[in-house]
């Protein structure tokens, strides 16, 4: 799904009209009433909570007094406050307006005492200014922002939160929507994946309004979004006459001493995600421990006990992950630059092999081109410097990706991979339970798994971080968010495959 601008977006809206002949004001139409069958689903109860819709003078507050006037028909209780702006509203505002039935109350907002009060068990639409808004907030609005936020209200975003921007950073003073939902029009904004945003976007959720598909496929953009038909499209069937040799050979070099989970965690979750062979490659310390916990690879163990010192043989595997449980002996230094130097192999490099990286520049130089790597934030912090905000951590990590041809997989809510072209792709699933130890060596192993099948670099970043996100939300379907553990996502990598594999692309769901 691509990421448009807010520019885009409103290209878009008027290119819909155009070729549908149809006016921008039926357009909002269709968009109000896609967020009402949302409302409705969302919010049940149409007795007992008040509706205050808070609208601004353009598009967006016209979107509200729509709003207002379907969620009237449909027996909400409904109340709007206009902004004042001695008559200078949109087209489409005052058209509905017009339209607003009598019985509705409304009250124009000129100072804070004309503020009304909001009931802790209200639901608050902030409709105030949408994805036009090009600079911050101030003056009265602020006060009335402010004032929202402070409620115990639940408020509702309509298509962005009031004084967010869509496409560029915020100054850390801003007044913004401290919103708990967001309901966006058609596709999702590049400001609902940043971390810094989550305040005010609250959940967020999209809905399509039916704008054009052959304007959003040829509108250029560098940000995608991995809905679930994109996965299901890479996913490839495994031939009936495939063999253990058809999936690839891997090897995975881990573990330290007090540190070989790491290792048994990224084996299981490699040899879940289809690979046909996987050798292990490890401190001798390690040999019993995976010879009993994962018994269907082979391990292969370093001279020394506790780290791992010599590069083995690597001239027969299809992948190579390096970094899980590793550590930082000086002589593991030398195995990681042996192998940056001498692999035909394709790379997956996390962990402690990226900090070893991280602390000398002529081990940056050697990455091979197309390597996968997969930092958490402080890692790639460290690989890549210090960012000022959440688009100058994007910008950081193009430039990254572009001088060192690798795709990086920077970790977090929205998982971001970033490509040698300068794109980025955002992953749609996975949860907080996630944020415990282990997680990210899974992950490691499924894209090591996925490359030794011979999916491209770009194809195993984005089956294996949405697999790895999707195992995730099913745990926490079975057993919550506090209580999920990586080993769990290991065992319902099966079920996230399948879930996959079952996606019908007629009816686009699963």
């Amino acid at each position: 799904m691509k990421i448009l601008t807010a520019a885009q977006t409103r290209l878009a809206d008027a290119y819909t009209a155009e070729q549908e002949n149809i006016t921008s004001l039926e357009l909002m139409e269709r968009a109000v009433k896609a967020f009402l069958a949302w409302f409705e689903d969302k919010f049940t109860s149409k007795t007992g909570r008040p509706v205050l819709i808070f609208c601004g003078p353009g598009n967006n507050g016209g979107d509200g007094l729509a709003i207002a006037r379907l969620l009237h028909q449909h027996n909400y209780n409904v109340q709007v406050f206009i902004l004042s702006t001695n008559g200078s509203y949109a087209p489409d505002f005052k058209a509905n307006l017009n339209r607003l039935p009598e019985e509705i109350v409304r009250k124009h907002l000129q100072q804070a005492s004309d503020f009304p009060e909001i009931p802790a068990n209200a639901l608050v639409l902030d409709t105030l200014f949408g994805t036009g808004l090009n600079r911050p907030l101030s003056g009265f609005i602020t006060d009335l922002v402010q004032y929202i936020n402070q409620s115990l209200a639940t408020v509702i975003a309509v298509d962005m939160p009031t004084g967010l921007f869509a496409d560029a950073p915020n100054a850390p003073e801003d007044i913004i929507i401290e919103a708990d939902f967001t309901l966006s029009f058609e596709l999702p904004k590049l400001a609902f994946l940043l971390p810094s945003k989550a305040l005010y976007v609250g959940e967020w959720t999209v809905v399509p309004i039916g704008l054009s598909v052959k304007f959003i496929s040829q509108a250029p953009s560098s940000y995608f979004y991995i809905s679930p038909d994109v996965a299901a499209a890479i996913l490839k069937p495994r031939p009936k006459y495939g063999h253990k040799g058809s999936f690839g050979h891997a090897l995975l070099i881990s573990g330290s001493y007090g540190k070989m989970g790491a290792t048994v965690l990224s084996s299981r979750a490699c040899l879940r995600s289809g690979v046909g062979l996987l050798t292990v490659y490890c401190p001798s310390a390690g040999y019993f421990i995976l010879q009993t916990a994962v018994p269907e690879a082979m391990t292969v163990t370093d001279p020394k006990e506790q780290y791992t010192s010599q590069l083995p043989d690597i001239s027969t595997y299809n992948a190579i992950g390096i970094g899980p449980g590793l550590g930082k002996a000086s002589a593991t230094h030398q195995l990681v630059k042996q192998l940056l130097e001498t692999t035909k192999a394709p790379l997956v490099i996390d962990a402690d092999a990226l900090n070893i990286i991280s602390e000398d520049e002529n081990l940056k130089k050697s990455i091979p081109p197309d390597s996968i790597l997969t930092p958490h934030p402080k890692e790639f912090e460290r690989l890549a410097g210090i960012a000022q905000n959440d688009y100058h951590r994007l910008e950081l990590l193009k430039e990254f990706c572009q001088e060192h041809s690798c795709y990086v997989v920077l970790k977090g809510a929205h998982t971001c991979i970033g490509t040698p072209v300068g794109t980025f792709y955002f992953n749609s699933t996975g949860n907080p339970g996630m944020a415990t130890g282990g997680t990210g060596d899974v992950l490691t192993g499924i894209i090591t798994a996925l490359v030794a099948q011979h999916y491209s670099p770009l194809e195993s970043c984005i089956v294996g971080v949405y697999l790895h996100g999707l195992a995730g939300d099913l745990v926490k379907a079975e057993i919550g968010e506090q209580a999920l553990l990586a080993s769990d996502m290991v065992s319902y990598l099966g079920k996230a495959f399948l879930e996959v594999q079952s996606y019908d692309h007629k009816k686009k769901k699963f």
